[in-house]
């Protein structure tokens, strides 16, 4: 199957496309990430060429390596999917190894509860402060 007969193979834009589509990433979010806006995502989706400099920026906004992207192929990514659970426990050889997941989703909620917990205590010491000053 090949799924990329519209385009030629190295596009690297429209790959950069396939993996922000795949990361269920909005133009906007992409372009937010880069400082830029999104007729420049656009604009940078439709080019057949990018310099490695911005190909970088462009992969850490991703969350993938360059490689990752110079590589990308719908096949790739079709068979990374298929052997996903089989690799899972023994630490997969797809191009994503390593940069799939860029945060520890265990991490986000911590942070999440101890940014709740400074919330609540600085409530707790704005209404001592409130019932101390009565």
């Amino acid at each position: 199957m090949n799924y990329e007969h519209s385009t030629k193979p190295n596009h690297i834009g429209r790959k950069i496309s396939r993996i922000r589509e795949l990361k269920d990433m909005k133009q906007e979010a992409l372009a937010q990430a880069l400082g830029t806006n999104q007729q420049a995502i656009s604009a940078m989706e439709n080019s057949e060429t990018i310099d490695d400099a911005k190909l970088a920026e462009v992969a850490k906004a991703l969350g993938v390596s360059a490689e990752a992207i110079k590589n990308f192929t719908e096949e790739n990514t079709i068979s990374y999917f298929n052997n996903f659970y089989d690799n899972s426990c023994n630490g997969a050889n797809g191009m994503f190894h390593a940069n799939y997941c860029s945060f520890n989703p265990l991490d986000k909620v911590i942070e999440l509860y101890e940014r709740m917990i400074q919330s609540e205590k600085d409530k707790v010491e704005y209404l001592e402060k409130l019932l101390k000053d009565k």
